[in-house]
């Protein structure tokens, strides 16, 4: 997996459709999915800090899936992007609420 990317609540980002891939390096479409860390741009740095820290230790264990992460702290949601090995999104998202229990999942399907 590449690093995590954190956007600026300050700076606008070209369209996360541009940036986010949508299919593997063997052609296969990705899935994509959503956490929402409610609140999180309010918080105190350290505790952002803390929860990225969180976030990319979680994504360690899982880098063979993991392919794209973003953080939008203005937004405050996650946005991941991963291989298609089934049941990965709920494994992902149980390991982040573990660490992160505020954690909640927008999407996933």
């Amino acid at each position: 997996m590449s690093a995590l990317v954190i956007t600026s609540p300050f700076l606008p980002a070209e369209p996360l459709r541009k940036r986010a891939p949508a299919f593997d390096e063997h052609g296969k479409a990705l899935s994509d999915f959503m956490v929402l860390f409610p609140g999180l741009v309010s918080k105190p740095q350290h505790h952002i800090q803390s929860t990225i820290e969180h976030i990319q230790k979680v994504f360690a264990e899982y880098n063979q899936a993991v392919v794209f992460a973003e953080l939008n702290l203005k937004l405050s949601l996650l946005w991941i992007s991963v291989k298609p090995i089934p049941g990965i999104r709920f494994q992902i998202c149980e390991s982040l609420r573990a660490v992160i229990p505020e954690a909640r999942t927008v999407s996933h399907i």
